[in-house]
């Protein structure tokens, strides 16, 4: 049988024992300085019919269960904190015109979003502050991270699904009226939007 390349394996027991997903140069600096580039690209065709897959998510690479096998290992488990409709518009509006401010934010919401809103998200770790942006006041900026990436299962932003493959997948409701307003979908009945706005409002509050 022959011996798999080191650098090949190299790679691969980096990223088992790595706590968190790596990237190139990430792994590519604990080893040395070694191109890993290739390395990571044998592995992801060694492991693409395997129990597990090796998988880029953001520019970072890690192991997880393949997508036909995860129902073997989900338990049932109660939710500690669930997002509320607030906070779930502020993502989706974040993750389709990053980077944003709270004011535009706010203006594609139609109504005032509590700091607290965003706080959730950044203790998700699906959230960031990336800058300030240059205009008088320097408001605050925020971007999603590779964690959002991770746990939505996409690669890059490119991976985010239109309006359409929303609709198709029935994933819209109760959101549909926030997603619609932050990837520019017209067509929104004015009383619908008022209505989202007041849920929404109350919904930060609750």
């Amino acid at each position: 049988m022959t011996r798999p390349d080191d650098l090949v394996r190299a790679v691969e027991a980096t990223l088992f024992a790595a706590t968190e997903p790596m990237s190139a140069e990430a792994i590519s600096t604990h080893l040395g300085g070694a191109d890993v580039k290739a390395a990571l690209a044998q592995l992801q065709a060694t492991y693409s019919e395997r129990g597990v897959q090796l998988v880029e998510r953001g520019r970072r690479w890690h192991f997880q269960t393949a997508p036909d096998l995860a129902h073997l290992l989900r338990r049932e488990r109660e939710e500690v904190r669930r997002l509320s409709r607030a906070a779930t518009e502020v993502l989706a509006i974040v993750a389709y015109h990053e980077p944003v401010s709270r004011a535009e934010i706010e203006s594609i919401r139609g109504v005032q979003t509590a700091k607290g809103t965003l706080d959730v998200l950044m203790e998700a770790g699906w959230v960031r502050i990336v800058g300030r942006r240059d205009v008088p006041g320097r408001p605050v900026i925020y971007a999603t991270t590779p964690e959002f990436l991770t746990h939505f299962g996409l690669s890059s932003r490119r991976d985010l699904p239109g309006i359409d493959e929303l609709r198709a997948a029935g994933l819209l409701d109760p959101v549909e009226d926030a997603l619609a307003a932050a990837m520019d979908v017209p067509g929104q009945a004015e009383g619908e939007a008022e209505s989202a706005a007041t849920e929404s409002d109350e919904a930060e509050h609750d």
